[in-house]
């Protein structure tokens, strides 16, 4: 699930990404063009409750950013409600979020 709301700072959203963690992973992490593909700088937190993990970053609007969850270190997961998908180098796809 993906959240975009406004920001106080001018030009910017900030978008809450949420990733369905019900097979329990130990770590989720946010990975993606915003964060120079970096597969530890943006780590999820596991809601207090429930299975469900999530991070909110500040992004510049009217952008595009393509991103990944990298679950438990190993296993790479796009988001299923992302504005789009795009091909990558590895065969498969990342998400878009459209700001």
């Amino acid at each position: 699930m993906i959240r975009k709301e406004p920001s106080p700072n001018n030009g910017k959203l900030y978008v809450t990404f949420e990733y369905p963690g019900s097979s329990r992973p130990s770590s989720v992490h946010l990975v993606g063009d915003f964060n120079g593909w970096n597969e530890t700088i943006t780590p999820m937190k596991r809601k207090e409750r429930g299975d469900i993990w999530k991070v909110r970053i500040e992004l510049g609007k009217g952008q595009e950013y393509q991103f990944r969850y990298l679950v438990d270190e190993t296993s790479w997961h796009n988001d299923w409600h992302a504005d789009r998908y795009v091909p990558n180098i590895h065969g498969s796809d990342n998400s878009v979020v459209v700001t």
